[in-house]
């Protein structure tokens, strides 16, 4: 693996041009594509029904770097992209609300010439791909999602579950001006490091290795990235009492009618297992839960191969049942 001192493309205040590890290379091939009004970087393979994986945070779209190879292999055209304000995509000033953040992603969709696309989303990301599901559910085929509970659990868990709560302890940390962004770069981006190894089960197997570790702590260091992945955490806990937070609460209230595949480690100390699993009470279509024996919040990372059997098995399954 290579990864660049700088990363070749341009745009203001984004990571091309602004340094770290952002267009690495390997089989796959970078490009940006034009979406709900800002650049989204993109890296993709093969050809067939498009699967559009999600990062969560702290992480890039080289969180994927197992499944895209894989996913082609299989007959998908696989694309990781990077959210808005990580990675190689734009910085804004604004517009890390999950509502705006999701429309970020059914705008790539149709960037990319493609009718829907399988959602596969993790943390962050899994996060804003059930809120894709249900704002436009025309536009998603499937929906995989991965160490998230659905929003509505997720805010119910973290309101009256003191355990869960605490678990998601650096949420409400996140809330403080300034400091957070400044503790996330401190030390060469050391706390990434730190977070990354924390989350991850006992025996992980690539998620907390020190060449990984090290491509996700120079991606942070990027202008601008730290600030900007925090900004959907801090939307997510001041806007509960907002107007907005509560019509977007209500908004969720409706049912996911896609076929939908839900993945969990089971040592996840992030967000419990117990938070996570009564997310099926909103979906209204085939619903397959599956629980990662040993791994903890990154399984596609802690055990690729595990990670990747489960998904392409049940993307090429016609009939996915309860």
């Amino acid at each position: 693996m290579t990864v660049p001192e700088s990363s070749n493309g341009s745009g203001t205040g984004s990571g091309p041009g602004t340094g770290g590890p952002v267009r690495i290379e390997g089989p796959w091939t970078h490009r940006d594509v034009a979406a709900n009004g800002a650049r989204f970087h993109i890296a993709e393979m093969g050809d067939g029904p498009l699967v559009l994986l999600l990062h969560g945070f702290p992480q890039f779209w080289w969180t994927w770097r197992h499944q895209l190879p894989v996913l082609a292999e299989a007959g998908f055209r696989a694309v990781a992209m990077d959210l808005r304000g990580v990675g190689g995509s734009d910085r804004t000033p604004r517009g890390y609300d999950p509502a705006n953040l999701a429309l970020d992603i059914t705008g790539v969709i149709r960037s990319l010439g493609e009718p829907d696309a399988a959602l596969v989303g993790h943390d962050l990301g899994g996060y804003l791909a059930w809120t894709a599901a249900v704002m436009r559910p025309k536009l998603v085929r499937r929906l995989v999602v991965s160490s998230m509970p659905h929003p509505r659990r997720w805010r119910s868990a973290m309101l009256s579950d003191f355990a869960q709560s605490r678990a998601g302890s650096h949420v409400w940390g996140f809330q403080r001006p300034w400091l957070p962004e400044r503790q996330l770069v401190a030390d060469d981006a050391a706390l990434v490091g730190r977070l990354i190894e924390d989350w991850s089960g006992p025996n992980p197997r690539s998620a907390a290795d020190d060449e990984a570790i090290e491509v996700y702590r120079r991606a942070m260091r990027i202008p601008s990235t730290a600030h900007c992945s925090i900004e959907p955490y801090r939307w997510m806990v001041r806007s509960l009492a907002r107007p907005d937070g509560v019509q977007f609460n209500r908004r969720m209230k409706r049912p996911v009618r896609v076929p939908t595949l839900h993945l969990h480690g089971s040592l996840d100390p992030v967000m419990r297992t117990r938070s996570a699993a009564g997310s099926g009470q909103y979906v209204e279509a085939p619903y397959r839960w599956r629980l990662f024996d040993g791994l903890g919040h990154f399984p596609h990372e802690e055990d690729p191969a595990a990670f990747s059997t489960e998904l392409v098995n049940w993307l090429k399954d016609p009939e996915p049942d309860r």
